[in-house]
């Protein structure tokens, strides 16, 4: 398929399928190797297709499958220096990497890229802006709060991928410690319901097209209440974006990309 689809997303595991007619690329593997062959085929993607796997992070509900993925099928893995370090650290293997830079845009296939800081607790975190067959897709979930960095990197996004992982309130009332309420909250954890939208309403203009709401708490978060507090923010806000959630346990509603700019070949 021409455009992106969210594999899986939440805290069992993260990826992103996005593709065009020259390129194509996986957004992070938090699934098993085999987990995430099944998700593509369901959209009519054949894993040895995938050229590339670009990571966000190194929590393992991003890189669970990565050491089978490039073993077995020989998929390059593109990270930042730091992640990269800690990937190697955490699963005991040495992918063949590329490496970028954050704050450095780059070229893949077709595809642009500009990785950009995000505030959360790993060695150095990112979010991506990218832009394919001429619509840009801002991808950035994993924050603990919208910074103004985040804020640019987004801005004039066609399509968008963020976070809204819970309702404060059910992270103050969830049986879990302290520890955890305390980093979900925190300013390196993750982003609720309500600075989502913010975010969104900050962000709205009359050529953002979808919003996949991203990383939903299982047990601090519902699909009808991020739905609620992001759709009632961007209804106030005038927007004509289709607000979807992206799923955790099926594949979610995919984006499909409309040409907006001459075919050329990979280099």
């Amino acid at each position: 398929m021409n455009g992106f689809c969210p594999l899986a997303s939440g805290s069992k595991g993260n990826s992103i399928f996005l593709g065009t007619p020259n390129t194509r690329v996986l957004i992070d593997a938090g699934l098993s190797a085999l987990a995430i062959t099944k998700k593509l085929a369901e959209i009519d993607v054949g894993i040895e297709t995938i050229q590339a796997i670009l990571v966000t992070h190194e929590h393992t509900d991003h890189i669970k499958g990565l050491a089978i993925l490039s073993e077995k099928w020989k998929i390059p893995i593109l990270a930042n220096a730091e992640t990269a370090k800690s990937i190697v650290s955490i699963l005991n293997c040495r992918p063949r990497f590329k490496i970028f830079t954050t704050g450095e845009p780059f070229s893949f296939g077709d595809l642009e890229v500009l990785p950009f800081s995000v505030p959360h607790d790993t060695s150095d975190p990112v979010g991506f802006r990218v832009t394919a067959m001429g619509n840009t897709v801002g991808f950035c979930a994993d924050l603990g709060y919208v910074t103004s960095m985040v804020s640019k990197m987004l801005e004039g996004c066609d399509y968008l991928y963020i976070e809204a992982n819970h309702q404060p309130s059910m992270v103050h009332a969830c049986p879990r410690p302290a520890v955890y309420k305390d980093r979900v909250l925190g300013r390196q954890g993750h982003l609720s319901n309500e600075a989502c939208a913010e975010l969104l309403t900050a962000l709205s203009h009359d050529g953002l097209k979808h919003v996949h709401l991203a990383h939903l708490s299982g047990e601090c978060n519902s699909e009808e209440l991020a739905l609620k507090i992001v759709g009632d923010a961007l209804n106030q806000a005038a927007s004509k974006a289709k607000v979807s959630i992206a799923y955790q346990s099926k594949v979610s509603n995919p984006v499909h990309f409309l040409r907006r700019d001459p075919p050329f070949p990979l280099p």
